[in-house]
């Protein structure tokens, strides 16, 4: 799956344009690479995104393509 999909459907970002405009700007990390909007998430990876001065890591536990919203908190483990 695509990141900048993965982080809206995760909830992790809002909204897919502002995900993908975070990954643009090299504010998102997957195993510690910057990645692009279009890199490829895959389960295990760990994502690592910054705003502002707050940094924030999380496990990808599973991907699917659409997601309930009180069941998004399950594709991902804080860390």
């Amino acid at each position: 799956m695509r990141l900048d999909k993965f982080l809206k459907v995760s909830r992790l970002i809002k909204r897919r344009t502002v995900a993908k405009e975070a990954c643009s700007l090299g504010r998102v990390r997957i195993n510690g690479r910057i990645a692009k909007p279009g890199s490829e998430v895959k389960i295990g990876d760990i994502l690592e995104i910054k705003f502002g001065d707050q940094s924030s890591r999380y496990e990808v536990l599973d991907i699917n393509e659409t997601v309930k919203k009180n069941e998004a908190a399950q594709l991902f483990k804080k860390l």
